[in-house]
């Protein structure tokens, strides 16, 4: 991340807390752009399109002649579907200690089904991370993350780095960052593999999120498997009107 991106998501974070918890939370609008770049030290230009990703979150309102309303029922929502967290922050985000259970890593695996999905050849090798994240030391998330090996540049990748979440193996070894996801949501019953990795009985509905990663062009480059114990997040979507 460059210096420049770095500032930018400083900025929107110092500006959200400012917003839910600090000096911002008792308003119903924010100051002009100005006013806010002035507290800052920043320009009004770096404000404006801080303001304008809050907005595309839809924390805030922009409206001419309006001002810049702050959404308070959009900020008391604990946990959004819509928003990319990782998982360690999501538990944390839901009142939870976050922590892993344990990750598992395959290096050589054919998988045809993933395989289509990533738009590989029959017989491309994959790396395959198995997490489960746990809440307040309960399972809470297992996650099966697969990246075609074919896109790693490095000769020499620390495997190590997969137990971390997986954008930072793309980012350093395939120079690579996952820009936009599609991801297909559905409730699936409980085999038994996976009543024992939650510790549920067999047959309990829980929410499976089917995910794609795609970088900047529009390339698939994860895919990614997400099954969530019932019982530990509220998941909210925001909708807006375009």
């Amino acid at each position: 991340m460059s210096e420049k991106q770095q500032l930018y998501k400083t900025i929107i974070d110092q500006l959200l807390n400012e917003i839910k918890t600090g000096k911002y939370s008792n308003f119903q609008k924010l100051p002009p752009e100005i006013e806010i770049a002035k507290d800052f030290g920043v320009s009004r230009t770096l404000i404006r399109d801080c303001l304008m990703t809050i907005e595309q979150e839809g924390f805030i309102t922009r409206k001419l002649g309006v001002g810049t309303v702050i959404n308070k029922h959009v900020l008391d929502i604990v946990t959004r579907m819509d928003l990319e967290l990782e998982f360690m922050e999501m538990v944390e985000q839901a009142g939870y200690k976050p922590g892993i259970a344990y990750v598992k890593i395959n290096e050589a695996l054919i998988n045809e089904e993933v395989s289509k999905k990533l738009k590989l050849e029959k017989n491309d090798l994959l790396i395959s991370v198995e997490k489960v994240i746990t809440a307040d030391g309960k399972p809470a998330i297992f996650c099966i993350d697969f990246i075609p090996k074919k896109l790693i540049i490095s000769k020499n990748p620390d495997y190590e780095l997969l137990k971390k979440p997986t954008f930072d193996f793309l980012k350093k070894y395939c120079n690579l960052e996952v820009y936009m996801d599609l991801t297909e949501v559905k409730a699936v019953n409980t085999n038994q593999y996976l009543a024992g990795i939650l510790n549920i009985d067999v047959g309990t509905p829980i929410m499976f999120m089917d995910e794609i990663g795609y970088s900047f062009k529009g390339k698939p480059i994860l895919h990614s498997q997400e099954y969530y114990a019932d019982g530990i997040f509220n998941q909210t979507v925001l909708r807006k009107k375009i």
